[in-house]
């Protein structure tokens, strides 16, 4: 099995840094996906893919490119869904895993604070992007690509 890849959905994650570097620490590649604006890298592990305005392109993008044992990094909930649906292991920028168990919940949530939005019950706020998320991204990553390495080299054969 290949080495997993990691796909950020780059336009507005607070997060590129620390995937950056945990990709660089663990020798994977990484993609950054966006409608444009991202500094480009001289680091050949590095890769930006700059992808049309539309509305769910980058999304679009990741879902073809994505395989099992990838990783995805996103805050965008039904991206999340389809990256799970297609066995990769998917992150959000808070360090919170979505998983085949957490999706649906995930999911519903995001449905119900739409609704209430749109309804004028709530007024949408989001929390902020907080140190504790950072770290806690940082560490969540580490996790999950040094799981995704061992998937794709078998047990105790890590790079």
């Amino acid at each position: 099995m290949p080495d997993p890849i990691i796909y950020v959905d780059a336009d507005a994650c607070p997060v590129k840094a620390e995937a950056e570097k945990v990709a660089d620490r663990l020798g994977l590649v990484v993609t950054f996906v966006s409608n444009g604006g991202l500094r480009p890298s001289r680091d050949p592990m590095v890769r930006h893919v700059v992808v049309s305005k539309g509305a769910d392109a980058a999304d679009d993008w990741i879902v073809e490119h994505a395989r099992p044992n990838d990783i995805v990094v996103t805050a965008d909930i039904p991206l999340a869904a389809r990256t799970v649906a297609l066995g990769t292991h998917v992150l959000g920028v808070t360090g919170k895993p979505f998983t085949p168990e957490t999706i649906g919940m995930a999911v519903a949530m995001r449905d119900l604070k739409q609704h209430l939005r749109e309804t004028g019950e709530s007024k949408g706020y989001n929390a902020s992007f907080t140190p504790q998320d950072r770290s806690r991204f940082l560490g969540a990553l580490d996790q999950m690509a040094r799981r995704a390495l061992e998937a794709a080299h078998g047990e105790g054969d890590m790079k």
